[in-house]
Order: C-alpha cells, then structure tokens, then sequence
C-alpha cells in the first residue's frame, strides 16, 4: 500500500465501499394521523356500541394486514341469487380479467430482476468457412491461401458482484410492484363484487318502487272509471274528470319512467358480468324488507380498515419507490462483473472437444461512470420525488379511507331514522287517504281534497320504497370501505341497518 498508484486506485473504492450502506435507504414508515375511533359509531343512536378492539386498545397505527382472511362477506344477505351473479361476475368481468392479466405481468417483471442475482451461463456451437487474404494471414502480397472450415463450442458464464446493493434494490422494486399490482386486483375484485352487489339492490329497490307505482296507476285508473260514472250522470262536473284523468296520466308516465330507470340498471348488471346488454334478463325480484340486511358491527378496530387493498397497494407502491432510490444511486457506484468463456476451436467438428484444442479467459470488470452529465445524479433525484409523491398518495388512501368508513356509517345511522319515521308517515297517510275517500263518497269533501289524500300516499310509499333501497346500497358501501369483510370473532350484534 506504499505505492502511490495503489493508494490512489483503492482509496476510491474502499470509500464507495463505505457507501454501500446507504445505497438503499431504510424505508421508513410516515406518520399518518387516524382518529381514536369512528365519530359516527359513538353517535347517540350508537351509544351502546362497543368500539374498543380486542386487545382493550381503542385504535392503533395502520399498517398493512392483506393476509388476514377475507371471507365471502356477500354471503351474510343470505341471497343465493347475489352470491350467483357475484360469482358469474369474478368469472367473466373484462375489467377483472384485464387487472390479473397486469399481476401476471408484474409477477414475471419481479422474475426478471431476479434473474440478475445468479450467473448468467450460455452455450453456443457454431461453424463457419472463411478464406483470409495474405495480409490477414501474415502471407506475402500474392499467396494464394485456401478457404479453411472452423468450428466451435463454447461454455460462458457472467456474475456481476453486487457490491452496492443496485441488483438487490432492483428485485426489491420488482417485488414491490408485483405486490402492489396483486394488492390493484384485489382491489378492482372488491369493487366489482361491491358494484355487482349495490346495482342488484338497485335493481330490486326499482322492482319494488315499480310495484308502488303501478298501484298508484291501478288506483288512478279505477278513479277515473268511478269519476266517469258519476260525470255521466250529472253528479259532478268535468272538472272533476279531468283532473282524475291529468292524475291517471301522470302516474303512468312516472311508471314509464321507473321503467326506464330498472333496463339502464339491468343493462349495467349485464356488463359487470360480462355478458352483452341484450342477452341479459333479470327477472323482477322486489326488495321488500330492509331488515334483511345483515348486522354490520360498529367501532371495528383499525386492523380490519387495514385490510382495504387501496392502502395495501399504496403501501407497497411506497415501498418499491424506496427500494428504486438505491438503484439510482447504486447507477453511481462502480460495478464488478466477472466473466469466464472456454472451449475448443477445430478444423473439423471432431476436433473440437479434444484437449489440444481448448481455449479459455476469465476476467474481472470494474466500470463506473465519470462523466454522465448530471444524469445519474437527477435520476436519483427523480427517485426521491417519486418516493415523496407515494407517500403523499398512502397517506390520502388512508384519509379516504376513514372518511368512507364515516360516511357510510351515518348514512345507515341517518338512513335507519328516516325509515322509522317514513314508516310512521306510510300508516297516517294510508289513514289519511281512507277517511279522504270515505268523506268524498259521502259528498262531505271535494275531489281536490280526495286527490291531495291520495298523491301524498302515493309520494310517503314511494319515498319509503327509495330509502329501502338506500339503506340495501349503504349497507354493501360500508362492507366495501371496511375492506370487503369482518371477522366473526370482532363481530358484534349491533346492526346498523336496523337501527
């Protein structure tokens, strides 16, 4: 080591050899700030609902949990024909299939990065007929040479020493974008099970609004049969007719229109399962009891938010962003590859394997970059940028997350209100329309006063019908931003949908 030229020749390699440790940062996970538990579980409506996790501990920092089961959450509706089209749908879906297409793409791309981890070996037998001139040959200008036949088997072998962790930053990046393609899947597979799930209720609660309406048309229609009759002979004026026969008419076009409304919705059922539009007949199948809906437990602890696949996702997106800026800065370092190539050279094939016609080399190449301008350096800096841009994205995942959570559970909590009173509003109304008639048969009361009675019915049993549907589709919203699912021993009795 007293050579100056030695000295100068190592010196920079044992320092970038001190580097080597902070090639690849350590991922650090970021802070992200989550509420001690849900606002809207510990709602009055909600006051006797246990919100604390298994552990006694109220909440604690989110953190990636994909492995905990899933379960078939669908099955809790206890609706063999929602489990069936959720099922046809994870088959045939496009949007599913083009999602697992990208995990299989993802998962060779990480297979790629691992192969630069092993040497890489090659075999290659060749043969060829070449006549060189006499300078070629070392010959004096004029001497005929002959074309000669050669041929060749050769064994080689590369290995680059991963010396600052640039191959192994590379696999980790792989990885990690293999995990956050599976974590996408799950995902897409979540919201198509939801989509498929929000519009069959949809469909249902059409179903059942369809059947508000087409009373209120049969109700209408007899109106004017008796209105008709009584015009007829002399009993009341045209007025009268023709109001009944405005109101018949306008409870058929708003029929037209529910109409309208359930094939939009059949049609979009009939493309989540992947089948065309016109092929697809959903019989009619009215939701007529919202209590149905299964108990969702309130106040779940935040491992179970854990397992939403958008998270997991951003997770792993963070992660594979970390491991890249130790392969931009691993770029910057010197690499070492070692090489080794032998074999035989003969005049023909057979002599190609004996010993006296071996050849072989083995070398060692260290390179790196001197003068790149500026590249290696910004591509870093890019990688940097990319990492803070993942975080930024995990951390508004997680917000999203909560605040969907929240949400959903004061629609049910709202929701469940409205109905007890909407139910309370369908029994005055349906009262209110029987005296009506009664007086108006009577000739105590007018046909205006009959016609208030009745359109007010009509309008408390549609509106109670859309908040059945409501509470169905905030039901199947909740299971999604909860992640798709609960587990049975954190389940508690209290059910949402019914209170």
């Amino acid at each position: 080591m007293n050579n100056p030229f030695i000295r100068r020749g190592v010196a920079p390699l044992l320092a970038a050899l001190l580097l080597t440790a902070c090639a690849t940062p350590d991922f650090v996970q970021p802070h992200v700030a989550t509420p001690t538990a849900f606002r809207e579980s510990q709602a009055p409506a909600a006051a006797d609902v246990e919100v604390a996790g298994v552990d006694g501990a109220r909440w604690k920092p989110a953190q990636p949990a994909e492995a905990q089961p899933r379960g078939q959450w669908w099955l809790a509706f206890n609706d063999p024909a929602l489990t069936a089209l959720i099922e046809e749908a994870a088959a045939n879906n496009a949007n599913l299939s083009v999602a697992a297409s990208r995990v299989k793409q993802a998962r060779a791309i990480a297979g790629i990065a691992e192969a630069d981890r092993i040497p890489q070996v090659g075999i290659g037998i060749g043969a060829q007929r070449a006549r060189l001139s006499p300078l070629e040959s070392n010959l004096p200008q004029g001497t005929d040479t002959e074309a000669r036949n050669s041929y060749t088997a050769r064994l080689s072998a590369s290995y680059e020493v991963d010396l600052f962790g640039r191959v192994a930053a590379g696999v980790s990046a792989a990885r990690g974008d293999a995990a956050t393609s599976e974590a996408n899947f799950r995902s897409v597979l979540l919201a198509l099970q939801a989509d498929v799930a929000q519009t069959y209720f949809r469909l249902r609660a059409l179903d059942a609004e369809l059947v508000t309406v087409d009373q209120t048309v049969r109700l209408r229609e007899e109106s004017v049969g008796v209105t008709q009759r009584r015009f007829d002979l002399g009993d009341i004026g045209e007025f009268d007719l023709s109001r009944a026969r405005t109101e018949l008419a306008t409870a058929r076009a708003e029929a037209i229109g529910v109409q309208r409304q359930r094939a939009t919705t059949e049609h979009a059922l009939a493309v989540l399962l992947g089948k065309p539009a016109a092929d697809y007949v959903a019989g009619p199948s009215p939701l007529l009891d919202a209590s149905l809906m299964p108990a969702i437990p309130a106040g779940l602890p935040s491992s179970l938010l854990e397992r939403r696949p958008d998270i997991v996702a951003a997770q792993r997106a963070m992660e594979a962003s970390n491991a890249r800026i130790g392969v931009a800065r691993g770029a910057m370092f010197p690499a070492l590859t070692i090489s080794a190539d032998g074999g035989g050279v003969g005049g023909v094939f057979s002599e190609v394997f004996k010993w006296s016609s071996r050849s072989w080399v083995v070398g060692a190449l260290a390179s790196m970059p001197l003068i790149d301008g500026g590249r290696n350096r910004n591509n870093v800096l890019r990688s940097e940028a990319a990492l803070e841009e993942s975080v930024g994205t995990y951390r508004q995942s997680v917000l999203v997350a909560f605040a969907e959570v929240e949400d959903n559970l004061a629609g049910l909590r709202i929701l469940a209100g409205q109905s007890a009173q909407i139910d309370a509003a369908v029994v005055s109304a349906r009262r209110s329309a029987d005296l009506a008639q009664k007086l108006y048969d009577a000739g105590r009361s007018s046909y205006l006063e009959l016609l208030d009675a009745q359109r007010n019915l009509a309008a408390v049993e549609r509106s109670a019908v859309q908040l059945r549907g409501d509470r169905a589709l905030t039901t199947v919203a909740l299971i999604r931003s909860l992640g798709g699912g609960w587990d049975a021993a954190q389940a508690g009795t209290t059910n949402l949908a019914q209170r």
